[in-house]
C-alpha cells in the first residue's frame, strides 16, 4: 500500500517538474503557482508515507519484543525510524530535497530551478520503486540499534540534499553564463544560492561525521576506522571545505565555485552509491 502511494508521489513530482519546465519556457506565472501547490502536496504525501512506514516498522518490532515501560517504547520508536536500509535511505533522500528547497529558497523555487529539484526527487523515488531495491522491513542488525541512528542519518542526508541543490544551482549558473535566460535568477543570485546551500550542507555533513564517529565508538570500539564510507565522507567534506575556503578567504566566485560544487557532488554520489556497491566495509548493509 505504501509502496503504491510512493509511486503516485513519484509521478506527482514528475508532473511538478514538467509544470515548472513549461512555466520557464513560456514565462507562465499561473503554471508556477500550480507547480508550487502540487509540490507542497507531494511533500505532504511523501511525509505521510515516511511516517506510515515508521509506524509499520515500530509495530513489527513491538510484536517481536513486547515492552512494558514508556521509556522502552520511546527508544524503540527512535530505533525504528525508516532510515536503516538502502530503500529507506532513497525514500528519505528524496524527501529531503523538496523539504530543504522549500525551507531555504522558496522565493526562487520556480521555473528551471523548481524543475531540477522536483526531477531529482522523482528520480530517487523511481530508483527506490522501480530499481529492484528490496523494500521489506527487516529487523535491525546490532550495529544499528543505537540512539545515534536518527541524528547521524538525518544530518548526513539533509547535508547530501543541500549539496544536491547546490549542484543544481551550479548547473543553472553555468547555463546562465553560457546563455542568459530571463526565467533564471541572475548570476549573482545563483552564486549566493550556491554559497548558502553549500554552507548548510557543510554544517550538516560535519554534524553527521561527528555523530557517526561517536556512534562508531559505541558500536565498534573506535571513533574512526578508515572504512570506505568514512574515508569518502571525509573526502567530500574536504572538497566542500576547499570550496568555502576559496570563496570566503580567496574571494572566488562564479564559474570556479560552480565547478567545485559539481566536483563535490560527484564525491557525494560516490560516497552514497559508489561506496555501497563497489567497496566493502562496515556500511555494506546499505545494499
Amino acid at each position: 500500500m505504501l509502496s503504491q502511494a510512493l509511486g503516485v508521489v513519484m509521478l506527482l513530482y514528475l508532473g511538478v517538474a514538467l509544470l515548472f519546465l513549461a512555466a520557464g519556457l513560456w514565462a507562465a506565472a499561473a503554471l508556477n503557482r500550480l507547480a508550487r501547490l502540487l509540490f507542497g502536496a507531494g511533500l505532504a504525501a511523501h511525509t505521510a508515507i515516511l511516517l506510515g512506514r515508521w509506524w509499520q516498522s515500530y509495530h513489527l518490532a513491538l510484536g517481536h519484543t513486547p515492552l512494558t515501560f514508556f521509556s522502552e517504547k520511546l527508544r524503540l520508536v527512535v530505533l525504528q525510524a525508516p532510515l536503516s536500509n538502502f530503500y529507506e535511505s532513497l525514500v528519505f533522500f528524496a524527501w529531503c530535497l523538496p523539504f530543504l528547497a522549500i525551507l531555504t529558497f522558496r522565493r526562487y523555487l520556480k521555473d528551471y530551478l523548481g524543475t531540477v529539484v522536483a526531477l531529482a526527487a522523482c528520480l530517487l523515488l523511481a530508483y527506490a520503486s522501480l530499481g529492484g531495491v528490496d523494500s521489506r522491513i527487516k529487523p535491525l542488525m546490532p550495529a544499528l540499534q543505537s540512539n545515534w541512528l536518527l541524528i547521524h542519518v538525518v544530518t548526513c542526508f539533509l547535508g547530501y540534499a543541500a549539496f544536491t541543490l547546490g549542484f543544481g544551482v551550479a548547473l543553472l549558473y553555468l547555463a546562465q553564463e553560457r546563455r542568459s535566460r530571463p526565467s533564471l535568477p541572475p548570476q549573482p543570485q545563483l552564486d549566493l544560492l550556491l554559497y548558502q546551500t553549500t554552507m548548510i550542507g557543510f554544517l550538516l555533513l560535519t554534524i553527521g561525521i561527528l555523530t557517526g564517529a561517536v556512534w562508531a565508538e559505541k558500536a565498534w570500539g573506535r571513533y574512526w576506522s578508515w572504512d570506505p564510507k568514512e574515508t569518502w565522507s571525509l573526502i567530500t567534506w574536504l572538497i566542500y571545505a576547499t570550496l568555502l575556503h576559496a570563496r570566503l578567504v580567496k574571494g572566488w566566485q562564479g564559474r570556479r565555485i560552480a565547478w567545485l560544487a559539481v566536483v563535490g557532488f560527484m564525491a557525494v554520489l560516490f560516497t552514497y552509491l559508489g561506496v555501497s556497491f563497489l567497496l566493502s566495509g562496515l556500511h555494506s548493509y546499505l545494499t
